[in-house]
């Protein structure tokens, strides 16, 4: 690094309802990073979209930006009055790897505690069950995959209480 120049830590910031296009092709982008081919992709698109009203009224999507741009983005929804869901964390695919998701997890995690959630479930992609996995998340059954009938997704649990 030259002298004088500064790198900046990423940071994190509420995302906006508009910004909902954005988060859908990001979420597609990383979503393909895991090799599923054309015909997988497009049969998922409609569950990958991102709509923002599902998230109403609170809002709980995070985007984790650099100066270069948006690196990924983590949303939490309310189950119940102890268990929050992490519905998403996607990383850009150009970003996994480093550490990126490990910071949104944390922020998820720590954001829903200060909520007051003790629990956070979650439904993972089966190539993303090894990260939550070593986040500490236990596998706790398994839901049908709406793309494929064939198709499974771990269901994971991680509890918050301290």
């Amino acid at each position: 690094m030259a002298l004088g120049v500064i790198a900046l830590v990423p940071q994190i910031r509420r995302a906006r309802p508009e910004e909902a296009a954005f988060l859908t092709e990001l979420t597609v982008r990383s979503k393909a990073y895991w090799g599923y081919d054309d015909s997988f992709m497009e049969r998922a698109r409609a569950d990958l979209e991102f709509h923002a009203n599902k998230f109403l009224p609170d809002f709980h999507v995070y985007i984790l930006e650099a100066e270069d741009g948006p690196l990924g983005y983590c949303s939490l929804i309310s189950v119940d009055s102890n268990t929050v869901e992490l519905h998403d964390l996607f990383i850009d695919p150009r970003h996994i790897g480093k550490g990126y998701g490990k910071k949104l997890w944390d922020y998820a995690v720590n954001l829903a505690r200060s909520l007051g959630f003790s629990r956070l479930i979650l439904t993972a992609d089966p190539n993303a069950k090894p990260f939550y996995a070593h986040q500490g998340a236990l596998r706790i059954g398994e839901k049908p995959s709406p793309v494929g009938s064939n198709r499974s997704l771990p269901v994971m649990e991680y509890i918050l209480a301290t």
